[in-house]
This record gives structure tokens, sequence and C-alpha cells, in this order.
């Protein structure tokens, strides 16, 4: 029989120990910073009702669903849309949960949640079809105030920050104060708005003229004058809280929903400063419009300032109702969203992330093999102690044991020979520094505490 060949498909990251410990650290860095500022966790099943994910999505969202059915089932559907699909996101299963949840959740509410989501993604580089989103979000009952909008970014920069992946903006703008100033230049329509937005997005690709150039074509028919406010509308950039604040002031009067958005921004990004996050830290940018018709208030994009080509690093904003298609309270939040799987993979592509070390601390290597009870005495204790230990359990030389701990990463390997065990002794190996010393039974507890101490420290 020919053996099926081992592969994975497209738009999968599955990766070695090594990488996959730089992954999870990754994972343990967000989860940490979460909880700091008092989110609690929260999974949904992976398989939800199609009906209850396709709500209010559709278009290009439901091009890309996976759905589910069961072996059992097949020859038995019927013609239609199966009854089962895999998440595409993590904010329509919020929804779905928040809405059956309602009478015993507090608000506001206060989740993060970090699993893997589907999306049928056409096969590209840096493109995946599975993917861990790591979310939070704050949701209110009836309202919530514009001080949670605040709050983000200081949880943001809290993340960013203990991830060291390099020098970081938050970039701040208002979806009420964009519609707003569209609405004084007499584009009122939501769906021109939409459209105007998505050229202007083409910005960076296009250029200036080309963008220019489609406003006042035939098309939009935006006079050149109209064309131009717009480019120097979503051109402004802020170098501190002062000149952001100046530059929101210098935009002029305008409609009523662009008062609310200034007003709005003027607040979050006064508080954002009284949260500790640094002036060098967060800036307004008014090109940022995220999800058109999602996001109602404030929006974020998160950008590595070395690294502009990997794009936004964590996103989000402030919508109105979350679960207004599952109940009729009124739900409004305020979150964001990073993409670890492909934040992980274009940081390691741009070489700023190096292979982790093991989580093994220790290799306790077999000398002789009628001693094996004497090593897992010892690495009962060492285990005992909070130092995660290997026992080498079916023996060999030692320079292969020693050769198998360096290849899997492990930086010090213990020898309990005859003669050792004879002068109440342990020998220690430090792989990385190629050097070993001998350490009473007694202290090498002790011992190996302060050289993984030492080691942790100096990377």
């Amino acid at each position: 029989m020919a053996l099926t060949p081992a592969r994975t498909m497209p738009g999968v990251l599955e990766l070695l120990p090594l990488d996959q410990i730089a992954f999870q650290r990754m994972l343990d860095v967000i989860r940490r910073n979460y909880e700091r500022f008092g989110f609690l966790p929260v999974e949904t099943p992976v398989i939800e009702y199609s009906d209850v994910l396709l709500t209010k999505t559709g278009g290009e969202t439901e091009r890309q669903v996976y759905f589910v059915q069961s072996t059992g089932a097949l020859g038995k559907a019927e013609e239609g849309t199966p009854e089962l699909a895999l998440r595409f996101d993590l904010t329509v299963p919020l929804a779905r949960y928040v809405a059956e949840h309602e009478r015993d959740l507090s608000f506001p509410f206060r989740r993060y949640q970090m699993q893997k989501v589907y999306r049928g993604e056409r096969a590209q580089r840096g493109r995946f079809r599975e993917f861990y989103q790591c979310d939070i979000d704050v949701i209110g009952k009836d309202a919530l105030s514009v001080r949670y909008d605040a709050e983000i970014p200081a949880v943001i920069y809290s993340v960013f920050r203990e991830l060291d992946i390099g020098p970081f903006t938050i970039q701040l703008n208002n979806r009420k104060l964009m519609r707003g100033y569209f609405e004084g230049l007499g584009i009122v329509d939501a769906e021109q708005q939409m459209l105007v937005l998505r050229e202007v997005d083409k910005l960076d690709k296009r250029g200036t003229d080309y963008v220019r150039d489609t406003l006042t074509g035939e098309t939009f028919g935006l006079s050149a004058e109209v064309a131009q406010k717009i480019l120097a509308f979503v051109q402004v950039r802020s170098t501190s809280l002062q000149d952001a604040l100046d530059k929101l002031d210098a935009l002029g009067a305008g409609p009523e929903t662009m008062e609310q958005g200034r007003s709005e921004l003027k607040e979050v990004l006064g508080l954002i400063h009284d949260f500790g996050v640094p002036q060098t830290h967060y800036a307004l940018n008014l090109s940022i419009a995220r999800g058109l018709d999602y996001y109602t208030g404030t929006v974020y994009e998160t950008t590595l300032n070395d690294h502009s080509q990997i794009g936004s690093i964590c996103s989000g904003g402030r919508y109105e109702n979350l679960a207004g298609q599952y109940t009729k309270s009124h739900l409004p939040g305020v979150g964001i969203s990073i993409g670890l799987t492909r934040l992980y993979w274009q940081l390691r592509d741009a070489g700023l992330i190096d292979t982790a070390k093991s989580t093994v601390d220790v290799l306790v290597t077999q000398m002789d093999e009628a001693q094996l009870p004497a090593y897992l005495a010892l690495a009962g204790e060492l285990r005992g102690a909070g130092i995660a230990t290997e026992v080498v359990l079916e023996g060999g030389k030692l320079g292969r044991q020693f050769k198998y701990a360096d290849r899997a990463g492990i930086r010090f390997v213990v020898v309990l020979g005859e003669d050792e065990l004879a002068r109440g002794v342990v020998t220690v190996k430090d792989l990385r520094r190629e050097d070993q010393f001998e350490v009473a039974r007694g202290e090498l507890i002790k011992t190996l505490r302060v050289e993984l101490e030492q080691a942790a420290a100096m990377g």
C-alpha cells in the first residue's frame, strides 16, 4: 500500500518545539497584561450555528467561511447552507455570548479571549486560514463612557512594551470626526463616504496624485477643492499630545457629528496621557478608518516604527451596538484584536524574534542503569523545587546524551556517576558556556536556582 504523503494544507503555521515555545511566551505575555488590567477570560466553541455567524456579515466574509458537516450527516443534508460553521473572528461569537448570558454577566463586562479562528483565505505568503486572535472588549449596558476608549491604548502599550519587539506607535482617529468632516464637504451619503475612504486608503500604495485624480474623476465627481481638503485631512499626524490637540482645533468648525468626534478624541488623547502612556507611543492619524459599517467612534491601529512593511500589529475601536442581532438590549463596546499568528510570522520573517530556549531547565544523565532509582529521586527533588527536569531513561554514551541536550535546547546537564555518588556531590555542566563544576548534593537546588536566574537575566 502506498504511503500517504505527510503534509499540511496551505495557510497554517505549524512550528517546531523551540519556535512554539517562543510563540507560547508571546501568548503568555498578552494574557498576563490583559489580566493585569482586570479583563476576565472567555472561551467560545470553535463551531457555531451558521445562522448565528452569518447574521450581520454576508459578502466577502461569507465567501471565506468554513462550513462543518459530520460524516453521519453526509448524504442526508438537504440543499442550502450547512447548519454549522467554524468561527471566522471572535467578535461575532462574543456578541452571541453576551446576548445569551446577559442576565448572568456584570456590566461593564470586561473580557479577553485568545483562540484560533478560521478563514478560507486564498493561499499566499503571510495569509493564514487558521490563526490566533487575542482580543479584549469592554461591553456596557445601555451606555459606556468614552473613558474606556482611553484605557484600551494603555493595555496595548503594556502588552507591546513587555513583548519588547521594538518601538511602536498607537495611532488614533474618531469615525464621528471623519463622518462629520465629510458631511461638511457635502459628502453626506454613508455609502459614498465608504467609497471615498476606500480610495483614500490607497494613498500609501498608489500615491496622492492617483487618489486625487480618482476623487475628481467620473466616479466621484468631487471638485478639486474638496478633493484637496480630503487629502489634507487624512494626512494629519501629530508629534505630541499638545500637537494633536492643536491640529484638531485647526480643522475649523464643522457639523454636530464632527464636533462630537473632536470632543471625544480630545478627551481620549488627554486620558491616555493620564493612564501613563508616554507621548512618544501614541499619535493622531486621521487616515485610520477601520470597517466603516462597524466602528462608530474611536479607532486604533498600532504599528512598529522601524518596520512599516508589517502594517498594523493591533487594531480595533468603539462600536455602538454589539449584539443588536440577538437581543433588544443596547450594548455599546470598545475593543482591540491582536492577530498573533500573522504577527509572529512577520516578526520572525523580519528577524525580530530569536529561537526560544527550551522549557526544560535540566537534563539528568544516566551513567549506570543500576543507579536509575537514584537519578529518578534526584529529578523528583529538582521538580519539587520548581526546576523543570528531564531524565535520560535509556542510557548510552555520555557524549551522545550531551549532544541530545544541546540539540533540544537544554542548557544544564547533571552527571551523577559512581564517583559522584560515593563523594556525595553532583557534576553540573553548562552547555552554553562549555564549562562544568561540582557541587555538594545538598547544595544542588540552591546552586541551580542561582545559575538559572543568571542565565535568564543574561538572556
